[in-house]
């Protein structure tokens, strides 16, 4: 997993989900170990969307339950822009 992205997707799901970065990490789900419920989930979808430029299906949505399924999911999907 490319390290820019994780830390990019660690970063939006620390700021979405009010805790701390350290609490976040490849294998954190996000309900129940980050204590999203389904507003904060679709909510943190959509800002990933707008940050990588891509949509991600319903579909595809729900089979992502970790920090790192995202981020892996965003890789394989996303021209990732360089900063």
């Amino acid at each position: 997993m490319a390290a820019p992205v994780f830390e990019r997707v660690k970063s939006i799901i620390a700021d979405e989900l009010s805790v701390e970065p350290d609490e976040v990490t490849p294998q954190s789900r996000f309900v129940e170990d980050l204590g999203a419920d389904s507003l904060d989930v679709v909510e943190l979808v959509m800002r990933l969307e707008d940050e990588f430029s891509l949509e991600i299906p319903d579909e595809e949505a729900e089979k992502i339950g970790t920090v790192g399924e995202a981020a892996k999911y965003i890789e394989s999907h996303a021209e990732v822009r360089k900063e």
